[in-house]
């Protein structure tokens, strides 16, 4: 269940209709976390590290993940984020 990370061009992000999506912010902190739905997210402002037991991505503002059903990891917010997200 790998974390995907990718840029989005300007057209991709219009499609999604991401300025639609809900925003959750965090201030920092650390944390276990448990996907029981799939979460696609845009980071707006902010640093985190999301390790799993297979991988440890570092996201900042611009990346578009995908984290998938029945992930488990831990979210390190370095710096306060704020990020557009949807489950599916």
């Amino acid at each position: 269940m790998p974390i995907t990370v990718e840029k989005l061009t300007a057209k991709k992000r219009e499609a999604l209709r991401l300025d639609q999506w809900p925003v959750w912010e965090c201030a920092p902190s650390t944390f276990p976390w448990h996907y029981d739905q799939e979460e696609s997210c845009y980071i707006l402002e902010g640093e985190i590290t999301v390790t799993t037991a297979d991988q440890t991505v570092r996201l900042s503002p611009g990346d578009y993940a995908t984290f998938s059903k029945g992930l488990d990891c831990q979210w390190q917010v370095d710096s306060a984020v704020r990020k557009h997200y949807l489950f599916r």
